[in-house]
């Protein structure tokens, strides 16, 4: 057996439980290509993900769903791809033919399908865009997930268009960076939510217009002087979060909903959203649809991801701790 570096889930006892091991290199069956993968990135999936919480968990499974690379073997039938194209990988597989919601049997890359923090990876061909040649290796193989989310986010559920504006809460994270940049360069208004006014600034050095603590416990009262009143708000932790910012909401406002990392129960006024003729969206991932119209955005602007903190795959462990406990700003790579 030939065998590959890969980060292993191994249990579900937590991130310390994850373990860089040898696994085999797999082979691309029909349609499919395999790619050696150059960088990828953590997110917060996988820190659930090593908790169990997922549903129909696999165990042992190789881990990540961001990912670049360069095609190094071809699957039957495979057109359109070569050996030695550099791409980036579409982060998920089997959408479905609606644009508003995935089928039944989609899923990630990571889980349930075989991950990316891998040296080696196989996907169907259709998984593959070039790779932007302006982007080291390390900045493509930490956009696909949290660029997707966030695009789809802000601009198919949000429908955010420039003058409007467009309100982040909690900035700091993969998800949240990619919306500033990606509204920043809309021409929208930007204001954000931050843990400290070290990440705060970091926002305003990006583009935002302000920000606010959320930490500071009269937040609510401020956010609608300082904004003027906010069109759309990006949100992924909406339990604590959205009943201080509701009220602050203009008449039609779209509040979007892409994960619940602070708890899923969230209580507000039933008022506040309808006298205002407000809508509440979730939005997940994106379709290969969104993905394409992100990169072709994202090259037009010069768009890429802020690197945090580079780790090699032998510690690739240690990029997930990291990311639960001294995370700040951007995104967190891995490079193979």
């Amino acid at each position: 057996m030939t065998t590959m570096k890969a980060l292993l889930l191994e249990s579900t006892d937590g991130p310390e439980a994850v373990a860089v091991r040898d696994v085999e290199i797999p082979t691309p069956g029909p349609g499919e290509v395999r790619v050696a993968v150059k960088a990828a990135s953590v997110n917060h999936r996988e820190l659930f993900i090593a908790h169990g919480q997922y549903p129909g968990m696999t165990v042992p499974s190789v881990m990540g769903c961001d990912g670049a690379g360069v095609v190094d073997m071809l699957g039957e039938g495979v057109t359109g791809a070569s050996v030695g194209d550099e791409v980036i990988l579409y982060p998920a597989r089997q959408w479905g033919d609606r644009r508003d919601t995935p089928a039944p049997d989609f899923g990630l890359l990571g889980m349930p399908f075989p991950g990316t923090i891998a040296e080696y990876i196989c996907v169907p061909a259709e998984n593959l865009a070039p790779k932007p040649a302006f982007m080291t290796w390390e900045e493509a193989g930490a956009m696909p997930l949290t660029a997707l989310t966030s695009w789809r986010a802000i601009m198919f559920k949000g429908q955010l268009k420039p003058g409007e504006t467009l309100l982040i809460s909690g900035i700091g994270g993969g998800v949240a960076t990619f919306g500033l940049a990606f509204a920043v360069a809309l021409g929208a208004n930007v204001y954000c939510t931050g843990e400290s006014e070290e990440v705060l600034d970091q926002a305003r050095k990006m583009g935002a217009k302000d920000g606010l603590l959320f930490t500071d416990p009269d937040w609510r009262k401020k956010v609608g002087k300082m904004t003027g009143g906010v069109d759309v708000v990006l949100d992924g932790a909406p339990s604590p979060s959205l009943p201080n910012y509701i009220r602050a909401i203009n008449p039609g406002g779209r509040i979007v909903i892409y994960g619940s990392t602070a708890g899923n129960e969230i209580k507000f006024n039933a008022t506040d959203l309808f006298l205002k003729s407000a809508t509440l969206l979730g939005s997940q991932v994106g379709d290969p649809v969104d993905f394409r119209e992100m990169l072709l955005f994202a090259d037009q602007h010069k768009i890429k991801p802020v690197i945090e903190r580079t780790f090699p795959l032998a510690e690739a462990r240690e990029a997930l701790l990291h990311l639960r406990d001294k995370h700040s700003f951007g995104k967190i790579s891995v490079v193979m």
